[in-house]
């Protein structure tokens, strides 16, 4: 076993975390909820959406025969929607193609809907003690620092170096452990800011250290400007009530429930007459939301439109504005809500 692998193994043991609602367990099913939500979320904030979600969908059987809704619903406010449409697709895929049973090899597990090989390898060293190499974007900062390698390690060729790098480090034995000590050390020490190196095990081999570098590794991204747009979001209310339109499945916030929105060029009442069937008693304006998703940033206006009759349209529902709380929505509009007096 390299001495790489034997200090994280034996600090894992001593300093790692231990008892995580997902851990001590080999049921791969737990293990791959909890892997998908983890993705570009940090453990705090998994932690209460995990328990509620395992409550509700406690089974592959029970996630595979809930309506989509139903899964969005218990997802919603942890954001990357895919992430729990194709939870749902792979529950379905498992039930239809594997008798309902989890698939034991990184093969049959990446070809999973939401799966990549980095994440398949954890759920297979987690569920079944297989070994293979894990590569997130905390092992990517442990790697990157600790061998010294140059360059983003978003970068294909970068990605292909640390993917062998990370291979050849695999121990014959342990893996769970292994596995466990590399996801530790850089969520807990090996952080992008602030990192605890006098606590490392691997301080005393680590390039970065050594050269005063740490702050340098990993290269950061080239920077980009991230797109601007705009859209108009229309708080449709009658009396308590507010309007919520369902957005198609596919594109932002897909599947989920929002308000309507209208190009910012939009004949207000025009609109409303024709979509909803309804027309603008009084408008308000509230202030501009921002919303940054990972490649643009939305800035919403908002308008407070209160109308006198009901209206209806397909795909969309009236809801009493403290019940809304309950569907399927997104960050935005659930701030949105809070803010409604």
């Amino acid at each position: 076993m390299s001495d790489f692998a034997s200090r994280l193994i034996a600090w894992q043991k001593s300093h790692g975390r231990h008892d995580l609602p997902w851990q001590n367990t080999r049921d791969p099913y737990r293990i791959w909820i909890s892997e998908i939500m983890l993705q570009q979320t940090q453990v705090a904030t998994v932690i209460p959406y995990y328990q509620r979600f395992m409550t509700h969908f406690p089974s592959i059987a029970s996630l595979a025969s809930a309506d989509e809704e139903a899964v969005l619903t218990h997802w919603s406010g942890l954001g990357y929607y895919a992430r729990a449409r194709n939870l749902h697709a792979a529950a379905r895929q498992i039930v239809a193609r594997h008798q309902g049973v989890f698939p034991a090899s990184v093969e049959a597990i990446t070809a999973l809907p939401g799966i990549g090989p980095s994440t398949a390898a954890a759920i297979a060293a987690f569920a079944f003690g297989v070994r293979g190499a894990i590569l997130d974007g905390n092992v990517k900062r442990v790697l990157t620092r600790c061998f010294g390698i140059e360059g983003f390690p978003g970068d294909k060729a970068v990605e292909a170096k640390l993917w062998t790098l990370a291979e050849s480090l695999l121990p014959e034995a342990e893996i769970e452990r292994y596995t466990q000590g590399l996801m530790d050390l850089g969520a807990t020490l090996c952080t992008r800011a602030q990192p605890r190196c006098g606590d490392c095990p691997l301080s005393a081999q680590c390039v970065a250290r050594r050269d005063d570098r740490i702050a340098q590794l990993p290269a950061p991204k080239r920077k980009k400007t991230i797109p601007e747009r705009q859209t108009v979001m229309l708080i449709l209310r009658r009396g308590n009530e507010v309007l919520l339109e369902k957005r198609p499945a596919q594109g932002v916030w897909g599947g989920l429930w929002s308000f309507p929105e209208v190009a910012p060029e939009a004949v207000l009442n025009s609109h409303l007459q024709t979509r909803f069937g309804v027309q603008a008693a009084r408008v308000a304006a509230m202030s501009p939301l921002v919303h940054t998703f990972t490649h643009f940033r939305l800035t919403i206006r908002v308008l407070v439109v209160w109308v006198n009759k009901p209206g209806a349209a397909a795909g969309a529902m009236w809801l009493d504005r403290f019940d809304a709380h309950g569907a399927a929505l997104p960050t935005p509009v659930r701030r949105l809500l809070d803010l409604l007096d």
